[in-house]
This record gives structure tokens, sequence and C-alpha cells, in this order.
């Protein structure tokens, strides 16, 4: 009975409270605004949240664009293309090697994840376009790095206000070298955040490189285990450490992108027998396509903390036979002792406390299982960039009363927090430093704080390590918080 009167009284307090915030707004800012504030009732079943609109000019939104989405995320990872950030010098320097994407290669031979290409726009080139400045540049990244597998040409905005023909170069010199060569048009002023980026991504994967295999012979021989996995990448070795368990389970990962991912794993992936996917938001475009085009199946898994690591590899299992069904108990009692051991060594000085999230992709929802597994709290989380469908899907992690938000303006994060006084904020580098002189543990939960990995049972530990450092520092004790 009591926790019953316990949810009422927090969807009490959240309404009051978000009340308050939105009466310091004008009356039209505050009813548009009011669409993406909410709690959840688990009686209603859905997280009554508006998502996917766009950001209400004057306001300082944490969101991305769509180059951000495209360049950032889905193709700039891919580590033996050859990435160009086509415009003004300006947002290829700002998403310069920015996420971590581990990679294994040489930089500069096979692999360029941490170099900068860019066309430099200037005055110029706005006037007269910058049609042959881009043929130009691929002409030098030829001679330059003969050995790059691809490239992809990233728009940026001034590119789609002046309408380069981006197309027809890729077209052109892509006859002329015999390679994949891949336009963008992922300006960023395209859509409401980096998520039409993803999307924009995912279409160009479908129009320059799986449509254009035809019968391209297959790169190795296809066994019934074959799996990609899709949307990991790869920050601080996320990939890496999930591929681990796939194949201690039995299977053979013939591809896994973008972190860490080449060209040559995009072309084999239609040839898996499963695609499992990480990060619904960025990938779930191409991952249905190839289940209609090819007919292959895709899940969506969830690598982070014990409970849902054993609840994934039992349903990616499930697609398979007994022996990687057997193999999948097998690789969840061999971590069963690392699990156990990081448990009672964390649990303790982490139970009873309480988490806020706001975050992009789809972590708002997926590591509330690795807090709840170290016994804390997840009282508030929300989506940068979020869609309805992950907001639903976010109904199946939370508690009744979670306090949910979309796209939150820098003044009602400060004031939930400084209302609500979580012990731990997780949201990203644009928001750390300000509750940190506030007072208030925080970790940035887009790259992990320069930590990692955090998925499968080794970055679990990690995780738990990075959580208590950061609640559990000497530090909070030479400080106070506002309140």
């Amino acid at each position: 009975m009591s926790e019953i009167v316990d949810v009422e009284e927090t969807k009490a307090r959240n309404k009051q409270m978000i009340g308050e915030v939105l009466g310091a707004y004008p009356e039209k800012f505050a009813k548009r605004r009011a669409k993406h504030l909410a709690t959840y009732e688990a009686d209603k079943g859905e997280c009554a949240v508006k998502s996917n609109i766009k950001s209400i000019p004057g306001v300082m939104t944490i969101r991305g664009c769509a180059y951000a989405g495209s360049k950032g995320v889905v193709w700039g990872p891919i580590k033996d293309m050859v990435h160009i950030s086509h415009g003004p010098v300006g947002c290829g320097q700002y998403s310069w090697a920015a996420r971590r994407n581990y990679f294994v290669g040489t930089t500069g031979v096979d692999s360029f994840v941490t170099l900068q290409f860019t066309s430099d726009f200037q005055e110029k080139d706005i006037v007269f376009g910058g049609d042959k400045k881009l043929a130009k540049i691929i002409d030098e990244i030829e001679v330059l790095f003969p050995l790059n597998k691809g490239i992809s040409i990233q728009s940026e905005c001034p590119v789609g206000l002046i309408g380069d023909d981006i197309e027809g170069v890729a077209k052109a010199k892509s006859k002329e070298y015999g390679k994949t060569i891949v336009p963008v048009r992922c300006e960023g002023f395209r859509g409401v955040s980096q998520s039409l980026g993803h999307h924009i991504a995912n279409d160009t994967i479908r129009d320059w490189v799986f449509n254009k295999l035809g019968d391209k012979p297959a790169r190795f021989e296809s066994t019934p285990y074959d799996v990609a996995i899709i949307g990991d990448y790869n920050i601080g070795g996320d990939a890496w450490s999930s591929r681990i368990l796939l194949e201690e389970m039995g299977l053979r990962v013939i591809a896994q992108w973008s972190g860490d991912g080449t060209l040559a794993e995009l072309e084999s992936t239609p040839r898996a027998k499963l695609n499992i996917l990480h990060c619904y938001r960025s990938m779930n475009y191409i991952s249905r396509y190839m289940e209609e085009k090819y007919g292959t199946p895709w899940v969506e898994y969830n690598f982070f903390g014990p409970s849902k690591i054993a609840a994934s590899l039992r349903e990616i299992a499930s697609h398979f036979d007994d022996t990687i069904k057997e193999g999948a108990e097998r690789v969840i009692a061999k971590y069963q002792s690392l699990t156990d051991a990081t448990i009672a060594k964390y649990r303790p000085r982490l139970a009873g406390k309480r988490v806020m999230l706001f975050i992009g992709g789809l972590r708002p929802r997926h590591v509330i299982g690795a807090y709840e597994d170290l016994g804390m709290e997840v009282i508030g989380t929300g989506y940068e960039f979020g869609h309805n469908d992950d907001y639903q899907r976010t109904t199946h992690y939370v508690k009744d009363g979670t306090l949910i938000y979309d796209d939150l303006t820098g003044y009602e994060f400060e004031k939930f927090v400084e209302k609500v006084q979580p012990d731990l904020v997780g949201s990203g580098v644009k928001e750390k430093y300000i509750f940190q002189k506030m007072g208030v543990p925080f970790r940035q939960m887009h790259s992990w704080d320069y930590s990692g990995p955090y998925h499968g049972y080794d970055g679990f530990a990690i995780f738990a390590r990075d959580m208590d450092m950061a609640i559990n520092a000497p530090v909070w004790r030479m400080t106070k918080t506002p309140w």
C-alpha cells in the first residue's frame, strides 16, 4: 500500500513541478512545451509526450543536426572509407574524431576515422559552386591515400542551398576510379534533429551500396550462424565487448557497423541470417529494408547490465537451433562470477541512489537495467531527438511515476534537478559542467566520459566503477548544492 501511495505522491509532485516550470514561460511558449513534459502512468501504458518536433527558435537545444546524424554517427566510423565534410570548415572541425569510435588499423593507410577531410568552402565557392572543388579533392585523396576503399560526401548546409550536384560528381568519380563514392544529402537544416541524418544515411547505404551489389559474388562461405551487429559505434570499445559474447555462444559475426566497420562488411551484411540491432533510432530503417528485400530478420538487443545481457542473449539465441541456445546459457554462466563480484562490490555503495537521464539514441532506456542491477533508481529520463516509438519502447523499462521529458530546455533541466535532487545526472558534455558546478555528481553518457566500454559483462564492471566514482568521490563533501 505504501508503494502505491509513494507513486501517487511522485506523480502529484511531478505534475506540480512541471506546472511551476511552465509558469515561468510566456503563455504561447508554455502551451507548446507542455506537450513535451509528462509522467509515465502505467495504467495508461504510454509515455504521453510529443517528440520529433522542431525545437523552438531562441532556445539552446541539446540536439545536433542532420549532418551530425550522418557524418558523426552512421558514416563517420566506417574506417576504411574517407568521409568528406563538403562545405565550410567549421562542421568538419567540430565533428572531428569526437565520439571515440575505436578501430583497428593504421591511420592514413587503411583507416581514416581520426582524419579530417573538408572542402573548406570560401565565399567564391558559395557564388560559383563547389562541384569542381569537390572533384579535385577526390583526385587529391586518390593520390594521397590510394588504399582507401571508398569515399562518402557529407553535405553541409550551404551545399543544399546553392545546389551543388554532388550526385553527378560521385557518379563520375566512381566510374573513373572504380570505387564506391556515396553522396549524402545530409545538410544540417534538414529535419528537426540529427535523427533525419540517420535516416538519410541509411537510405544512401541502401541506394549506393546494397542496390549496386548486383550479382557480386560473396566474399565468404555462409554458415547457418552468420549475424551482423548493426548500430554499435564502438564507443570506448563497446562493439568489441559485445562481439566477444556473440562469438562465445557460437555465432559468427560477419559484419559490425559502423564502429570499427568496413565497406566490405557493409556489402556482406545482406548475407547475414540475423541482424542484431543495438541503436534502434539510428539503424532501424536499413534493418527494415533488409528484412523486406533480403528476408533477413532483425532483433533489437541490449547489452547494458547483466539482467538485460542475459535476456538479450536468450532472445538472439531463440532465432537459432539448440546449439546456440545452449551456447547462450554457457556464456551467461561463464560470466556469473564476474557479475556477482561486481554487484557485491558496488551495490552496497550505490543502492538507493537516484538518477536522472537526458541522452540521445537508445541510452535513455537501455541503461536503466544496468542502474537497477546496482540497486539504483532512474526517476527521470528523456531523449534529445527521440520519436514516438522510442518513448513507447521506454515504457518497458521505466517504473510508474517516472518523469518523462523530450528535447529539454536548459532551464527545464536545471529546475527539474533542483526540485527532484537526484544523486546523479547522466547527460551530455554541454550539460556536464553546469551540474558539476551546482555540486551534482554527473556522468557524460554520450561517450562514457572518456571511459568504457559499457556494453557486455566486462563493460558492466567498468560502468559500476564509474558510477561509484562519480557519486562517492570525496570532492562532493567539499561543495554544496544550491538547495
